[in-house]
């Protein structure tokens, strides 16, 4: 009865232990449960674009939209309403951004981007982008926020990184919180573009940077559309500009500002109020800066790294050798005590034994 007790007991403490080292499954909620006070009452997550976007669902998709969630947040008498959605990488994220952003907005440092609009602030984190629309602001809500920006996973490697396309867009002149990145038809038929998507020519791996820019005549519009190669910006360019020739001399028709400039891959455009003059200044500070990266392995690795093979070889040989003598030691020992303990018994005959001959010719 005992020996029965004391195995169940071990299986049901081996049980216990199996359960306690099986790691749990990680959430699939874009939000935390709680963050600088504040209470997750009620989530609600979606795999359907449409749930997060209900006028222009296919603009999330070109973002590459993977999950959307809407929380309710409570904090003592408070309340604050949460939505985020998730796509493939932060270049998703970033791009959504500028799509809901407007320059009626103010600046925010929360995230990697953030922009306010009294008690809505908008931010992106990650591959995260983020609505946040509070009861009343106070002075620790863009604190409480930078807390919950903070407790949202970031993607592993390159999926964190934001575009490098508006980056390209010079700062002197530029409309505060005007800038816009598209990647598709749908997210630039949201833009005053100057170009059409068929001139674009998305299918070929192009993106686009629109930005506002102050001049003596008033706002102007500087596009910037990046290809693969510049083979391809060469061409692109050629086509946009055969599409938006100016008019023939003698015309009567009085065309609007075109000018373009194309530095390596990327192709600018200036259109709007904007004298020739400080359009060509515009179109000089755009230039592209090729970045070579060298993805090849600076070091030898340890497979490749001849004189640590050999250390390891002799190191190998070493304990092969220790081991041997450990061995041999431990079998003479125990022979030499078993012949002690055990005298003409195990190892040594009591009597010699004849052997037989036999003398076949």
């Amino acid at each position: 009865m005992k020996r029965t007790l004391s195995i169940f007991a071990f299986l049901l403490m081996s049980l216990l232990w199996a359960q306690a080292a099986t790691p749990k499954p990680k959430s699939d909620s874009l939000l935390p449960d709680a963050f600088a006070g504040w209470q997750r009452t009620t989530s609600h997550p979606s795999a359907n674009p449409a749930d997060a976007e209900k006028v222009n669902p296919d603009l999330l998709k070109e973002y590459g939209f993977e999950g959307f969630e809407d929380a309710t947040y409570i904090k003592t008498d408070r309340k604050m309403e949460v939505k985020a959605i998730r796509f493939h990488d932060a270049t998703g994220a970033y791009g959504a951004f500028t799509n809901y952003r407007t320059t009626e907005m103010k600046t925010e440092q929360i995230g990697d981007k953030a922009v306010s609009a009294n008690e809505r602030v908008l931010f992106c984190r990650g591959n995260v982008l983020v609505q946040a629309v509070l009861d009343r602001v106070t002075p620790m809500s863009a604190a409480e926020l930078r807390e919950l920006a903070a407790d949202i996973s970031l993607p592993s490697g390159n999926a964190r990184n934001l575009p490098t396309l508006p980056m390209y867009l010079p700062r002197a002149g530029g409309v505060l919180n005007s800038p816009k990145y598209v990647v598709g038809p749908a997210g630039l038929a949201n833009l005053n573009s100057p170009v059409s998507a068929s001139e674009i020519s998305f299918d070929r791996g192009a993106e686009l940077a629109q930005g506002l820019y102050n001049s003596s005549q008033g706002t102007a519009t500087l596009t910037l559309i990046s290809y693969p190669t510049p083979q391809i910006a060469g061409e692109r360019l050629r086509a946009i500009e055969a599409a938006h020739a100016p008019p023939q001399e003698g015309s009567t028709s009085t065309a609007p500002l075109f000018l373009t400039k194309r530095s390596g891959p990327l192709v600018a455009i200036v259109t709007g109020a904007i004298s020739p003059r400080e359009a060509k200044s515009l179109l000089a500070s755009v230039n592209y800066d090729a970045e070579v990266t060298w993805n090849e392995r600076t070091g030898l690795s340890p497979r490749d790294n001849a004189g640590s093979l050999i250390v390891g070889v002799v190191l190998l040989t070493f304990i092969i050798l220790g081991l041997a003598l450990v061995a041999g030691i431990a079998f003479g020992g125990v022979r030499i005590l078993l012949k002690r303990l055990f005298p003409d018994r195990i190892f040594d005959r009591s009597r010699d034994v004849e052997i037989i001959e036999l003398k076949l010719h």
